[in-house]
């Protein structure tokens, strides 16, 4: 069975991480994609109630929450990921506890969200600053766009610019550019050998899949501007080059590649990972594991820089400027078939809707399959009939290659 060695350093580096809120002086919270440079440029420790709703998913605990947060007025139809964080918090429960020996959550001094994602981390959010009487400041940048203009960037630059004042009351720490610099240069670093150990699966066979992509992203996530995650994916990319050189991939008779479009369904990925190992299916890439890859972060510029970054993610783009990434990938990582996952609650992050697959197949020739099911709450998932529905796929794409 292929096991990526780096998987026993990452868990040690993930439990560094949620310790450090033990001894954390001042803690902030932040949406996934949101200003963490400025953050830890003032010293806070950084929480992310996404990466909570993840482990929430992951541990098959979301449903037990859920309804919890229903009987608050949220909708089972509103993103999951706030659903069932939500509802952890009320009954009081959270795999922190087990995981890392947390009482719970980390309490907040300050939270910060950025809706380039979704409008749901702002409802989600002041949630969580009225239960913890703390101060909340939002970035919301310029939505789905084609480019991103200099007038745009500026808007986004004002308002990092105005979240400085509340950091400073808050980490009782005056704003410092060369902080703020150094920290966005580290980000940089890590971010860019993030992208080259997901540019290793151009390789085939792949030496890392979708389903180990989204367990390795975590320091990229939680730990941008850190030595320690820096550090982390130089090793991790060490390995996965070692790999490649040997021939070495997450499936070992890799016969068809496919990508992985939309969010990952927390609840299977090891039924999901196995399902195409056993296909001999490489799962090489994905839109969901690239989108903490920031190419336009520069140090010299870092307040334009940053928010060029975090306003040019994937999810906060055009039709059309989608459509355009997502042909660059599917020939980069020699893809022969994409599989758009419709997630029931993620409406935003969600593109087999409104005819996208088909018309990307017309442009570029690459079947597609659309698995509906969810980033937690598996009622929306059918175990038989997704499986039924990715085998048959992987038949077609076979039969197609054997034809030409």
């Amino acid at each position: 069975m292929y096991e990526i060695r780096s998987s026993e350093l990452l868990r040690k580096v993930m439990k560094d991480y949620f310790a450090g809120f033990k001894q954390a002086k001042k803690i902030a919270w932040c949406t996934s994609v949101g200003p963490v440079e400025l953050l830890r440029s003032f010293g806070f420790e950084v929480y992310f109630p996404e990466n909570h709703g993840a482990l929430l998913g992951a541990t098959r605990t979301a449903m037990d929450f859920i309804p919890e947060s229903a009987k608050c007025g949220y909708s089972n139809h509103v993103c999951s990921y706030t659903t069932s964080d939500i509802g952890a918090y009320l009954k009081g429960e959270s795999p922190l506890k087990k995981q890392y020996g947390l009482k719970g959550i980390p309490k907040p001094d300050l939270i910060v969200y950025n809706t380039n994602q979704c409008r749901e981390v702002q409802d989600w959010f002041n949630f969580f600053a009225k239960e913890f009487n703390c101060p909340i400041a939002g970035i919301h940048p310029p939505r789905y766009a084609d480019e991103v203009s200099k007038e745009e960037i500026a808007l986004v630059v004002d308002q990092h610019k105005k979240i400085i004042p509340v950091c400073e009351n808050t980490s009782g720490n005056k704003f410092d550019i060369d902080s703020f610099r150094h920290t966005l240069k580290l980000s940089k670093e890590a971010t860019r050998l993030w992208q080259d150990v997901l540019k290793t699966s151009i390789s085939s066979p792949a030496p890392l899949s979708f389903f180990d992509g989204v367990i390795h992203m975590g320091p990229i996530v939680v730990m941008r501007g850190t030595q320690q995650a820096k550090d982390y994916y130089s090793i991790l990319l060490k390995e996965l080059k070692e790999n490649v050189q040997s021939k070495i991939g997450a499936v070992k008779n890799e016969q068809c590649r496919i990508f992985w479009e939309g969010m990952p369904i927390w609840g299977k990925i090891r039924m999901l990972s196995d399902l195409f190992v056993q296909n001999n299916t490489a799962v090489v890439a994905s839109t969901y594991c690239s989108s903490w890859v920031f190419d336009e972060f520069d140090e010299k510029e870092p307040f334009e820089s940053s928010a060029l970054a975090y306003t040019k993610i994937f999810i906060n783009r055009s039709e059309k400027a989608k459509m355009k990434i997502l042909k660059n990938w599917l020939s980069e990582y020699k893809c022969d078939g994409i599989l758009f996952h419709d997630t029931k609650t993620c409406f935003n992050n969600s593109n087999a809707k409104f005819g996208m697959p088909q018309r990307l197949k017309e442009e570029t020739g690459i079947p597609y399959l659309v698995v509906e099911g969810d980033l937690c709450d598996l009622r929306f998932f059918s175990e038989g009939q997704s499986i039924t529905k990715i085998e048959t796929f992987i038949e077609q794409i076979e039969r197609q290659k054997v034809r030409a």
